[in-house]
């Protein structure tokens, strides 16, 4: 068959095979209704008008530009939240897992007057250097957090803002212009604790499955931002793409999938807002509407259709009321149920088989981020499991980050005792813990022993780390960065620090570079 013959033929049985077609489409649908396909809904065309920008973002600019007073309460906390977060930063630096994330991208690499990475040699652009401060400053989940609709550390800012401060400080130096003081900086952190903590007061975004460091990104930015000497647009701009960045998925925090990524989050977070504040120094448009545009903005695409919802204006009620953790290294929703456990300790020291049941009463927060039933697959997962924290805290009497490590957590006696554990929720302390005027954080113990016996509950609703416990709190955050301190540093230069750290009047003078210089090693 030569290919004229071809076509005919192919044509003659392509037109049989539709006119068979349709006598059976036809014979089916007698006595049916008309299917045809409607016409085209005819869409609406949007007015191309560049919108004016969110005011969310207008808020935060006008805040770090000078808006909302600064106590003195305030002063005094973030000279603590300072020391503390530092401390807790050299302490990681004893744990492999940290340390084999830090260096140059490139090794070798130094960045003249680079940012310094406290307890190291290393001297960074500022980017990478954020990068180092925020995890080292994270890792141990031994710093400062706040509790409300959403939770966080807001301590996670001081990566972003030491770094830029430090890289600010010998760049000036330098060019034989003054240097960055500590004060300045301190004043920084002050608004970047404000910024993360207001925003999370009445907005979840773990209740859409992001992650809070979204909000450190959000809140450094903003202070990175003003330190860099950006006008308010270009602060504003910064802001949304901060915000056009979305967040992480908080998968690498909840059971299944929990995993050192917790440790550095921070670290990433960090980093990505001082990029971002450099790219909207060249003067790189923002985004206006980010958070409002119909259907691209974050609102409806990550926030559920929801507006953020604000219970005060920014001032410096976050860095006031922040929750230090003073004597463990958890989780906060947890920290007064291991205080409930230390305090249970020697009472069933030489009962622990006589154990029945150990009921947890806790509040909803917990509940829903800290109850862990099974295997326990590495450090990241256990300090974020209450039935853990509190098995070692019956064990030990104590509880410390090396506590979560493998060769501790074979333990044959761990086990047995986070099965015996019953978790509840109390509606009362959930109350106690989102009211706002009282920042609860309620837990209690109740063990019950098999012969019928049981031991008075208890109670502790604000852990030690509570702005309630200050004085009592404060000479123990003192001792925690001590020891934090201890074995990083040869002791002359350690007693140097400490006597430097101490004295608040000297450090807030103080050029940021040279007090950076005093950590280095």
């Amino acid at each position: 068959m030569n290919r004229r013959d071809f076509v005919r033929t192919a044509t003659v049985f392509g037109a049989a095979y539709n006119l068979a077609g349709a006598a059976l489409q036809e014979s089916g649908d007698k006595g049916k209704p008309s299917q045809r396909t409607p016409p085209p809904v005819k869409t609406a065309i949007e007015p191309n008008v560049r919108p004016r920008a969110d005011q969310v973002n207008c808020d935060i600019a006008d805040y770090v530009m000078g808006g909302g007073s600064i106590s003195a309460e305030a002063y005094v906390t973030a000279h603590h939240c300072l020391i503390d977060t530092i401390g807790c930063g050299m302490a990681a630096l004893s744990f492999p897992a940290c340390t084999k994330l830090l260096g140059p991208l490139v090794p070798g690499t130094i960045v003249p007057n680079g940012a310094k990475v406290p307890g190291t040699s290393f001297q960074l652009d500022p980017v990478e250097a954020a990068f180092h401060l925020g995890t080292l400053n994270r890792w141990l989940d031994y710093n400062d957090a706040w509790l409300a609709a959403e939770w966080g550390h807001p301590s996670d800012n001081l990566g972003a803002i030491l770094a830029v401060g430090d890289w600010l400080s010998r760049t000036a130096t330098a060019a034989g212009r003054p240097p960055l003081l500590m004060h300045d900086l301190l004043t920084a952190l002050i608004k970047a604790y404000e910024i993360q903590g207001i925003l999370s007061n009445l907005n979840s975004l773990n209740r859409v499955g992001l992650d809070h460091v979204l909000l450190v990104k959000v809140a450094s930015t903003a202070a990175v931002a003003h330190m860099l000497g950006l006008p308010r647009e270009q602060i504003i701009n910064a802001l949304s793409h901060a915000w056009c960045d979305g967040g992480p998925l908080r998968t690498f925090r909840h059971s299944p999938n929990v995993g050192s990524r917790k440790s550095w989050a921070a670290g990433d977070a960090a980093a990505r807002a001082v990029r971002l504040a450099l790219i909207a120094r060249t003067g790189e448009m923002g985004i206006p509407s980010v958070l409002s545009a119909k259907d691209w903005g974050f609102y409806d695409v990550l926030f559920k259709g929801k507006t953020f919802e604000f219970d005060r204006p920014y001032g410096c009620y976050v860095m006031e009321n922040i929750l230090f953790k003073v004597s463990y290294p958890s989780g906060f929703h947890i920290q007064s149920a291991v205080e409930c456990a230390v305090k249970l300790h020697a009472p069933v020291e030489g009962r622990l088989d006589q154990i029945k049941q150990i009921t947890i009463r806790t509040h909803e927060s917990t509940m829903r981020y800290l109850v862990k039933k099974g295997p326990l697959n590495n450090p990241a997962d256990r300090d974020h499991c209450v039935q853990y924290a509190v098995a070692i805290g019956l064990l030990k009497g104590d509880l410390v980050a090396g506590d979560y490590e493998d060769d501790v957590a074979r333990d044959p006696r761990i086990d047995p005792l986070r099965e015996k554990m019953v978790c509840v929720e109390d509606p009362a302390f959930t109350k106690a813990y989102f009211d706002p005027e009282r920042h609860a954080n309620p837990n209690a113990i109740r063990i019950e022993f098999t012969d019928g016996a049981a031991l008075p509950e208890v109670v502790v609703e604000y852990p030690i780390g509570h702005r309630r416990r200050r004085q009592e709190g404060v000479p123990l955050l003192k001792e925690k960065y001590r020891q934090n301190l201890d074995g990083r540093f040869p002791p002359a230069q350690r007693d140097k620090i400490l006597a430097l750290s101490f004295d608040p009047t000297r450090v807030a003078a103080m050029p940021v570079h040279e007090f950076v210089d005093a950590f280095v090693t």
